[in-house]
């Protein structure tokens, strides 16, 4: 049964073992993200690491789009000389910060068109499964917006210099196949698969490691953000490494691996 979140905007379900969803609904705004449904994602995301119980977060949107992106029509106009800025930024970072904190694996399945926020929301995820029929774009050109640099530089890494000035000064959405070539998306898939590819994904992630998911998530994340290491940070990442010769987890898989069945996983 759906648990609803953020006065019904926002969906929490269990599809699949270890896998939890969170899915958009806010039909009415085209699954704009306001601040009842941000406060929601920053809320319930870190509550979703406890134990080993959630493995992979898929995050999705209610048919028949991902998002339209941050609710910008719900700004008053008396709020826009004085402190648009800080309605905007707030809680807009701290639900992105919550996503790409997750310790688990995160997926965006992208069913529809995934516009400005929404498609920043989906670029903070570690995968996207992108619907063929699905449009993405960033529209700050068409607004007067200039966005914000923490936003631009997860563009960036993961697209490059070029695809990135042709998205924010273009202001034209790209059609998935074309967001595929580029690495956007990590997959597209027909209109009527996303759902059941994306759900079979994020099982198919759920059933792998605690402890490696988690490790080499984090080993990934801290060498993007650090292309030269502290002797701090690079003695931690080979301590973790370290750390999972002696886990149970690990002669658990030895084990399954050579009596060809599947692990039991503790995540110690």
């Amino acid at each position: 049964m759906d648990e609803r979140l953020a006065a019904g905007k926002l969906l929490l379900d269990r599809p699949a073992e270890a896998v939890a969803r969170l899915t958009i609904s806010n039909p009415e705004r085209r699954n704009a993200l306001d601040h009842e449904i941000l406060d929601a994602l920053a809320e319930v995301l870190p509550q979703l690491d406890r134990g080993i119980e959630t493995r992979c977060v898929l995050l999705t949107g209610a048919p028949p789009l991902f998002s339209a992106g941050y609710d910008i029509a719900g700004i008053p106009d008396q709020t826009f000389e004085r402190d648009a800025e800080a309605l905007v930024a707030h809680p807009f970072h701290a639900a992105m910060e919550a996503i790409a904190k997750h310790p688990w694996p995160t997926i965006a399945a992208i069913n529809g068109h995934c516009l400005g926020g929404g498609l920043e929301l989906a670029i903070t995820c570690d995968l996207r499964v992108c619907a063929a029929g699905a449009k993405l774009g960033m529209p700050p050109a068409k607004l007067g917006l200039i966005y914000g640099h923490t936003g631009l530089r997860k563009f960036l890494d993961t697209i490059g210099l070029p695809y990135t000035k042709e998205l924010f000064l273009t202001g034209r959405n790209l059609a998935a196949e074309r967001a595929e070539r580029i690495g956007l998306v990590n997959q597209v898939v027909a209109d009527a698969e996303l759902e059941d590819t994306a759900v079979a994904l994020a099982a198919a992630i759920a059933e792998n490691a605690p402890l490696s998911m988690r490790g080499n998530k984090h080993a990934i994340d801290l060498l993007q953000a650090n292309p030269e290491l502290g002797e701090r940070q690079e003695a931690g990442l080979v301590a973790l490494r370290e750390s999972c010769f002696s886990s149970e987890d690990f002669r658990e898989g030895i084990r399954a691996f050579a009596e060809k069945r599947r692990p039991r996983w503790t995540g110690r």
